[in-house]
């Protein structure tokens, strides 16, 4: 199994400079990844750097936190949209899946799906911070939303992806949707029990090392 098409190439540290972005531009079209994922201040380098070829640019918004408002949200992704993205990974409402208030969360995604209607949306629901039934609520909720996929992790949180999330959000999605593990992908073998588990595609800053079957840093 060929890992490139999953991986999405991702660099989002506050310390990224403009010369990081078009290293990571560069490695995705060497590469063949299926996208880049950068802050929203760096998607219009990214399009730029990509035109002409088949790599998509995704952004994030509402990240990491997930604390802003849903009109926020919704205008975040929308500006980002317009400055060339092909997809948003939003962070949900995590105060309100604590609370276990779906129709808080579901409402979040539905605002950010709204302001999007034509471009690939992915919810992250942080699984770190949340109990199973609560992981299971919030996945509910981002697809009774209009998620395109469900997202594990920010990468920023307590922890990343696991085989155990990736499976309990597949059996809750059962096919509405796609998965995206992000967070804590080392290796080859790594990813390979994450695609084998459900996910559809990988959120990681070692997508390099991935491919050439090495053992990834302390990065995403």
């Amino acid at each position: 199994m060929k890992l490139a098409p999953y991986i999405d190439h991702t660099l989002l540290k506050a310390t990224a400079t403009s010369a990081d972005i078009s290293r990571l531009c560069q490695e995705a079209r060497d590469n063949a990844f299926y996208a880049v994922c950068v802050n929203p201040v760096y998607v219009a380098q990214a399009r730029a750097e990509l035109e002409g070829s088949a790599v998509k640019i995704a952004t994030v918004c509402g990240f990491p936190l997930g604390a802003v408002t849903s009109g926020q949200k919704a205008v975040e992704a929308r500006l980002s949209v317009e400055e060339g993205a092909d997809e948003v990974d939003m962070v949900i409402h995590i105060g309100a899946a604590l609370a276990g208030d779906w129709d808080t969360v579901q409402a979040d995604v539905k605002a950010v799906r709204q302001a999007i209607p034509d471009h690939v949306l992915k919810v992250i629901i942080e699984t770190c911070y949340l109990n199973d039934e609560q992981k299971r609520g919030a996945t509910e909720a981002a697809v009774a939303g209009g998620a395109d996929f469900v997202k594990t992790s920010t990468g920023f949180g307590t922890g990343g992806a696991t085989l155990e999330d990736v499976k309990l959000m597949r059996d809750v999605i059962a096919g509405r949707a796609k998965i995206k593990a992000a967070g804590g992908v080392r290796s080859a073998e790594d990813a390979h029990a994450m695609i084998e588990a459900g996910a559809d595609r990988l959120g990681t800053s070692g997508g390099v090392a991935l491919v050439a079957g090495e053992q990834s840093g302390e990065g995403y």
